[in-house]
């Protein structure tokens, strides 16, 4: 597999009232193209400040993030606006959406804003900058592979919590992105609408997508092929799940993850 995220001796730090807080200190870990990597932590660990510096939402103080290839420090910010855009997707838990646009506008909204060209098998559209038909087209048919093609033309305000995430979930594969950056994207949801969005999480994931999700959720993490610890701002502990398959496997797997969630202190 390739390294699509390489984190090396990562620190952030804030300062409020000419006080320093050392949020992150010399972080260190990599994804593999394929993964999906939990991160947990007491809250205040730094789990989001994490998510938000390795994907280039927030800058580091020090350190290096290398995404598939590329230096994040070395990008002007017009690049990295752009790396966010057409390589990466994001999926939080404020589901966050324009209130008058329609669900799918909302969806399709990134690929009509990128520049870029359409790299994907389709003779016809390979090579050149998509139609805003054929970007509604792919976007009704993401809603219609996460089970929300009715909600279409709703306001966002006319549909469930765990609809309105699926939404973000296909707004955030719309530019067809290497990576996923996901934070407590269950948080706000019950526990059956919870399961339905992580299952399509793990569907996108089984298909090739790399995820990168912030989690304080076991049942969640446990669905994850791999789990890093954080506390104050340091990784310590990393626990191997392997993929996850099938619902058979998921107690066993909150079980073992538990126990080592304890061991560490949780």
């Amino acid at each position: 597999m390739n390294t699509i995220i390489d984190v090396k001796d990562l620190c952030k730090t804030y300062v409020v009232n000419k006080k320093q807080n050392n949020v992150l200190k010399n972080v260190n870990f990599s994804i593999e193209e394929g993964e999906m990597v939990g991160i947990m932590g007491p809250s205040g660990s730094g789990k989001s400040t994490l998510l938000y510096t390795v994907s280039g939402m927030d800058k580091m103080t020090a350190g290096e993030v290398t995404f598939n290839g590329r230096s994040l420090a070395a990008l002007k910010e017009n690049e990295m606006a752009d790396v966010r855009l057409d390589e990466m997707g994001f999926i939080f838990q404020q589901m966050y959406m324009m209130k008058n646009l329609s669900i799918l506008d909302n969806i399709i909204l990134p690929a009509v804003k990128s520049k870029k060209k359409n790299g994907g098998a389709d003779s016809e559209t390979s090579g050149r900058k998509e139609s805003r038909r054929e970007i509604r087209t792919r976007g009704l048919a993401l809603m219609k592979r996460l089970g929300i093609e009715e909600t279409a033309e709703n306001d966002i305000n006319e549909v469930s919590g765990g609809q309105l995430q699926r939404a973000c979930i296909c707004r955030s594969m719309i530019n067809r992105p290497r990576i996923i950056f996901a934070d407590e994207p269950t948080g706000a949801l019950n526990r059956t609408a919870s399961d339905e969005v992580m299952n399509e999480i793990v569907g996108l994931n089984n298909d090739g997508t790399t995820v990168m999700l912030v989690t304080h959720d076991v049942k969640v993490a446990a669905k994850c092929t791999r789990v890093l610890f954080i506390v104050d701002g340091n990784i310590k502990g990393e626990k191997k799940l392997g993929k996850y398959e099938s619902t058979g496997q998921l107690r066993d797997r909150e079980r073992d993850l538990n126990n080592w969630l304890m061991e560490l202190g949780w």
